[in-house]
């Protein structure tokens, strides 16, 4: 999937300098994270996230990017991240290209050409790469070498780890349907105990629809408050049965792709109703909610 946009104004890209929000966090952010905490297993298993993970200019929002940043450094800095985001989906699943290095696929189309060239050129991710192609499955793990992390994956990374000194590896959604999602987080369970974040990356409300009808944020408000209360009772059926039993579902996602990562961070977990809110703030009439689970 490629997003487009269609918020440039007509005369071309706004004067100020696009992404500077970003460029200040690194200049704030850069010494607190290289002295960052390693995870150990002292520490126990890290939690699994779902973050709201934002267009390209959630790096000119400087509450976004502080709250991603923040939320990152209160706990310990994972030794590898795993990440599924909502714009690739592919079956079998697949894994990113996992050499130090491999450049980022900007999915992307309409923004200022300056989002095209920042970096965030992380680790080399081939050892868990490894430990992935073996707790998958028997039949080996197609490594897209080419592929390098998508904006779902590589934009809110870019605010939590602005160091680019974890590794990565994005894992491919084998499908839409929210039940595989939620046993493909039930495999990645064990990764958090070894100080691997597991990380499902999509929106809790995804909706263009209310950019042009600001009513229909009662739709988004609705859907978000449903999704907390279940959430809060661990009703991982509800969940995946989301779009007969949540309230403004057609609205708030009219499509799955943006949802389903929820489900990867609810499997992935140990308690379901875990469930904390490190962000909850609406955006332009969505919900950009981001949780984390133990």
């Amino acid at each position: 999937m490629t997003i487009t946009s269609s918020l440039a104004p007509r005369g071309g890209f706004p004067p100020q300098t696009p992404a500077a929000a970003y460029d200040d966090l690194l200049a704030r952010a850069l010494p607190q994270t290289r002295e960052q905490r390693v995870w150990n297993p002292s520490d126990g298993p890290l939690p699994s996230l779902f973050v709201s993970h934002g267009a390209p200019f959630t790096l000119d929002d400087p509450q976004w990017l502080s709250d991603l940043f923040d939320w990152a450094v209160s706990m310990p800095k994972p030794r590898a991240v795993v990440v599924v985001s909502a714009h690739w989906e592919r079956a079998p699943v697949a894994i990113s290209g996992a050499a130090a290095g491999t450049p980022l696929h900007y999915d992307f189309s309409g923004f200022h050409p300056r989002y095209k060239t920042l970096p965030y050129a992380t680790p080399d991710a081939t050892d868990l790469a490894r430990r992935l192609s073996g707790l998958l499955g028997r039949t080996p793990v197609h490594e897209f070498a080419e592929r390098g992390l998508d904006h779902g994956a590589f934009i809110p990374l870019m605010a939590m780890y602005p160091a680019a000194d974890v590794p990565v590896v994005q894992l491919s959604m084998p499908s839409l349907d929210p039940s595989a999602l939620l046993r493909l987080g039930a495999r990645l369970r064990p990764l958090r105990e070894e100080g691997i974040l597991v990380l499902g990356s999509g929106f809790m409300t995804h909706s263009f629809a209310v950019f042009r009808r600001p009513e229909l944020a009662a739709d988004t408000t609705a859907f978000d408050e449903w999704a907390v209360d279940a959430l809060s009772r661990g009703d991982a059926d509800a969940l995946t049965d989301y779009r007969n039993k949540a309230p403004g579902a057609a609205v708030a996602h009219p499509t799955a792709e943006h949802f389903v990562p929820l489900l990867l961070t609810v499997g992935a977990a140990d308690d379901p109703g875990s469930a904390v809110s490190a962000i909850d703030r609406m955006v332009m009439g969505n919900s950009t909610r981001s949780l984390q689970l133990t």
